[in-house]
């Protein structure tokens, strides 16, 4: 698993290649995420990495709550080992990316 930095993530959102994960709870995604990030709070298992990236070479990047966090790592790993072959880690995270003055979304929570 490589890192990936703040300028490198903009860029493939920009050009739409890049699978987005943030590894956090809802309660944490639904405060604010990286637009078009989908939340995977539990590690990927088969069934969920293949239901948002069934191309087993797509470019992969989680990202968590900032360097300190280590769930976008451990995300990584199990992609890695789902047989993922494109998986990098945005260890900079939302403190980064909100340091960057860049936006954050907001969701809706889900109805129990």
């Amino acid at each position: 698993m490589k890192d990936i930095t703040r300028v490198e993530l903009v860029a493939l959102l920009q050009n739409g290649s890049v699978v987005l994960v943030e590894a956090l709870s809802e309660l944490h995604y639904n405060s604010g995420h990286i637009a078009g990030a989908v939340n995977m709070p539990e590690q990927p298992t088969a069934e969920t990495a293949a239901a948002i990236a069934p191309d087993l070479n797509a470019a992969i990047v989680t990202y968590c709550s900032g360097p300190s966090c280590t769930r976008s790592k451990a995300a990584a790993v199990a992609f890695e080992k789902l047989g993922y072959t494109d998986v990098r880690v945005y260890s900079g995270g939302k403190a980064d990316w909100y340091d960057a003055g860049l936006l954050l979304v907001t969701t809706e929570p889900t109805a129990a």
